[in-house]
């Protein structure tokens, strides 16, 4: 059966932890470190309700426990100077910050250092990943006092700090790992679904940028009913044929008439790479969450190569530099290095 988290609108104030008795003492349990990977949301027509975790790349969190209270983040590596160190202002603080006030100590004390080894900026998830694997690292320090999918609300509040909407689709494929549905948000609803044998992931970045909310905000906000229709036939199909191992079906759900007409006109070279990844035996292609990373699934890891190096070889001559990865569907979610 699929798992499902089902709770009330305000999602982190409903659920249930152990009393102050079930929880460690602080003591002295060293450091720890996670890595946590970056993500595909939307999965083409499943806008803000579908996404799958990649093997790599993704960002890492190093976490202490510290005799003085509050949360402080005392490095960051990889970001260039963009990343905020002030402890509210960071998604991974803020939200560990969320973590320890629901759990009712505010006694602790953490330091963080947050490597990034992803992209910013890139529509892979990189605020997602670095949030999940700070709640990760704070949830083993202190126990594993909640399940995974009850650390997805929790992360979402580090979504609503990076981009001004907590949406799932990143942060729930990055903490449960492979596919997942977003059936609800008010209340919470988090399923997760099969991912067929060999699948692979081929992701092209292009370095350009294209800000998430820049791009969430030309995105239509009435659309027409046979639109509606036609997307709602595409997520359902694609959920099928995960279920069903069926890649025909999965790609021809594939198709997104509401948010990627809009969002490729960012993207340079959008079309010229949907022609190469279909040529080169991709079950589907398009935009990773909002851009201007763009995504093909492949039946293999041979045909994930073939398709990402055409496309590199097209950003090339379009004087547009870029970043590829090939990888199978990660399965794990974040894991302790």
């Amino acid at each position: 059966m699929p798992n499902v988290l089902n709770n009330n609108s305000d999602q982190t104030d409903n659920l249930n932890v152990a009393d102050g008795t079930a929880i460690p003492p602080l003591g002295s349990r060293g450091v720890i470190r996670v890595f946590a990977p970056a993500t595909v949301a939307n999965v083409v027509c499943g806008f803000d309700v579908l996404g799958f975790a990649v093997n790599e790349p993704g960002d890492e969190v190093e976490m202490r426990l510290t005799d003085t209270p509050g949360v402080v983040i005392k490095r960051i590596t990889g970001d260039n100077g963009k990343l905020p160190l002030d402890a509210a202002k960071n998604t991974v603080s803020a939200s560990v910050q969320h973590y320890l006030h629901h759990v009712n100590r505010l006694d602790v004390g953490v330091e963080i250092e947050l490597h990034k080894k992803m992209p910013i900026g890139s529509g892979l998830g990189s605020s997602s990943a670095s949030t999940v694997a700070g709640l990760f690292a704070i949830n083993k320090l202190m126990g594993d006092l909640l399940t995974p999918k009850e650390l997805v609300p929790f992360a979402m509040k580090g979504e609503e700090l990076a981009c001004g909407y907590g949406h799932a689709d990143n942060v729930a494929p990055a903490i449960l790992g492979g596919f997942v549905l977003v059936r609800s948000y008010e209340p919470l609803d988090v399923i997760s679904l099969p991912t067929p044998a060999g699948m692979y992931a081929a992701i092209v970045y292009p370095e350009v940028d294209v800000p998430t909310k820049d791009a969430r905000q030309m995105i239509r906000s009435k659309v027409f009913l046979k639109d509606a229709v036609t997307q709602w036939g595409n997520v359902a199909g694609l959920v099928s044929g995960l279920f069903m191992n069926d890649f025909d079906l999965i790609g021809r759900s594939m198709k997104d008439v509401l948010v990627e007409p809009t969002r490729s006109i960012l993207i340079p070279g959008f079309e010229d790479m949907r022609t190469i990844a279909m040529e080169n035996g991709a079950i589907g292609f398009g935009i990773s969450g909002s851009g201007p990373s763009v995504f093909a699934l492949a039946k293999d890891e041979e045909t994930a190569k073939r398709i990402t190096k055409a496309q590199q070889q097209l950003l090339h001559k379009l004087n547009i530099n870029s970043k590829a990865y090939v990888s199978s569907v990660n399965a794990e979610g974040p894991r302790v290095m």
